[in-house]
């Protein structure tokens, strides 16, 4: 057990695992050119292990693209460094007032890992436009999708079943949640072209219910895309059974929102609508945009400043109430931040980035108590220096 501890601790694990770090930041900003933040994140920093490929739109990428270089994820650096963190104080710190500054900058080091972790697996991002006059009760994610049957046959309210389109792989079969129903996925596009069949189109439909056989809509794959300013356009052929009887093949795409017919699925005494889109966050209250305001420097279209003013409905009526969100000054309610994000449709609809993230306080907290530690530290030091000059 102890040769265990000594490796663990040991100052050469450190140095290790924080070269390790400098090449997963290096190769990660490398491939974020091709892939973009958030993917380059999800694939670097949010895993256990990746490996790195030569980039073929590089200078020698034709040659060199069978270059592979493994390497720790950044889940797996952060656990080892927190793992050699604690055990270098199980083994080798003793607490005393001499080094209590030392102590406080590892704790704040220690939460700060901890964080990010808490941040990367709870952590929610989604938007929220809202018009001008307008409100909405719930925000929508712009990365994830799913595939929802909503029943429409209550007179105050919709009944959602969603399923995440992460779980819509080709040839499985999924029980759609408080429904006769279930699905099974033929095909499924990461990204796609949709649009009309015209002659000599290269994709034939399977579909043979809904939108895509009365518009004759058809689709042609095409290559994710990981811009910031793109969007993927999902679409599925899915078979909806009810029992062991099919009820047809239809096409669902995140792009076939209110402008396409309602694609209807009847099961003899329900009917359910069937679409996919993006996965949406239902709230217990609604955001009604009251102004927005979008000011520019004189003679320019420069921004300098847009806010919107905005009122909370609650169902618990007691919670209710008015604010102004703008540039770093969100609305934090609920669990929620509101940040002003964006704006659209001529400066009548804005755009909130909504987050919720449990453990926001804690990077904070982090960055006081290593702050502290090292005024404390150097602090002692300074003072020690200024008696030996007195004497």
């Amino acid at each position: 057990m102890k040769p265990l501890f000594q490796f663990f601790s040991s100052l050469k694990l450190t140095v290790v695992l924080l070269s390790f770090s400098l090449l997963l930041i290096f190769f990660g900003t490398l491939d974020q050119v091709q892939y973009g933040i958030w993917h380059t994140q999800e694939l670097y920093f949010e895993s256990f292990l990746v490996v790195w490929t030569f980039p073929e739109h590089a200078p020698l990428g034709q040659h060199l693209h069978w270059i592979r270089i493994p390497m720790p994820g950044g889940y797996l650096l952060g656990g080892m460094l927190l793992v050699n963190l604690l055990a270098a104080h199980l083994t080798r710190f003793k607490m005393s007032w001499t080094k209590c500054g030392i102590f406080l900058i590892h704790s704040g080091l220690i939460l700060l890992l901890i964080s990010e972790l808490m941040t990367d697996i709870l952590a929610v991002e989604s938007q929220m436009p809202v018009d001008e006059g307008g409100s909405s009760n719930y925000s929508q994610g712009f990365r994830e999708n799913e595939l929802v049957f909503i029943d429409r046959s209550h007179p105050e309210h919709d009944s959602v079943h969603a399923i995440p389109a992460s779980l819509l792989k080709p040839g499985k079969r999924i029980e759609v949640p408080n429904t006769p129903l279930s699905i099974r996925t033929l095909r499924y596009y990461g990204n796609a072209e949709i649009g009309r069949a015209t002659s000599g189109s290269p994709t034939e439909s399977i579909a043979t219910r809904g939108a895509a056989v009365r518009m004759g809509i058809i689709v042609n794959p095409k290559p994710e895309t990981y811009s910031e300013d793109e969007i993927n356009t999902v679409a599925a052929f899915v078979e909806v059974l009810n029992g062991e009887d099919s009820q047809g093949i239809w096409l669902v795409s995140n792009v076939m929102d209110e402008r396409f017919p309602p694609q209807m699925v009847d099961t003899g005494n329900r009917s359910f609508e069937i679409a996919l889109r993006f996965t949406r966050h239902y709230y217990p209250f609604e955001i009604e945009l009251i102004d927005f305001k979008h000011e520019k420097y004189p003679g320019t279209e420069v921004p300098y400043n847009f806010s919107s003013e905005v009122k909370v409905t609650h169902q618990d009526s007691t919670k209710n109430q008015k604010a102004l969100i703008y540039m770093n000054h969100p609305l934090r309610y609920e669990g929620l931040t509101f940040f002003q994000a964006s704006f659209a449709n001529q400066d009548k609809t804005s755009i909130f980035q909504v987050v919720r993230n449990p453990g926001w306080l804690l990077p904070y907290l982090s960055v006081l108590l290593m702050g502290l530690g090292m005024c404390v530290q150097f602090g002692m030091h300074f003072f020690k220096f200024l008696s030996k000059q007195r004497r």
